[in-house]
């Protein structure tokens, strides 16, 4: 508890619900992979969906190497509900600021296009934060230091909290 949740950014939405992406998109939205799209920077719909996943390690390395990490969820299927609890004890939950970080456009596309609801966007997609961390607080500025020096823009998204209903509160 009171552990700082430092996040690493997707590059996309890496490799996580293709079929919801495929079901709101081009079913429902009748899109097409050379759509392009002013929300997405008037890029085709499928070179963004194609956007290499982004890969941690050298960065994570390091920061275990200083010993740093106390925990680390990859933010894959099942999006932040299911993933982040399973770096924490049960008697504990993340408090998550969801304004403290830039949402990619490709997910508000998503979301609009298959009328998902938002908090639903949180339990399949990424939403930009392909990794979680937890920290020590007084290790967060260290941390984020090592990340930076390794060419991971790292930021602070909340923290650990005592779990009193979910295991991950969105704020």
């Amino acid at each position: 508890e009171g552990d700082t949740l430092i996040a690493l950014p997707s590059s996309g939405v890496h490799s996580n619900g293709f079929s919801l992406v495929r079901h709101a998109l081009f079913d429902m939205a009748g899109y097409t992979v050379s759509t392009r799209l002013e929300a997405l920077g008037d890029r085709e719909l499928g070179d963004v969906l194609l956007t290499p996943t982004t890969i941690y390690v050298r960065a994570l390395r390091r920061l275990f190497d200083a010993r740093l990490v106390k925990g680390v969820a990859h933010i894959t299927g099942g999006g932040f509900i299911e993933n982040i609890p399973r770096m924490l004890p049960t008697s504990l939950a993340a408090r998550i600021d969801t304004s403290s970080w830039t949402v990619p456009p490709i997910f508000p596309v998503i979301e609009k296009a298959g009328s998902i609801p938002h908090h639903d966007m949180f339990n399949v997609f990424n939403m930009g934060v392909g990794m979680v961390l937890a920290v020590d607080p007084r290790d967060a500025d260290q941390a984020l230091s090592i990340l930076a020096a390794n060419d991971e823009a790292g930021f602070v998204i909340g923290d650990v909290v005592a779990r009193t209903d979910e295991g991950v509160e969105l704020r």
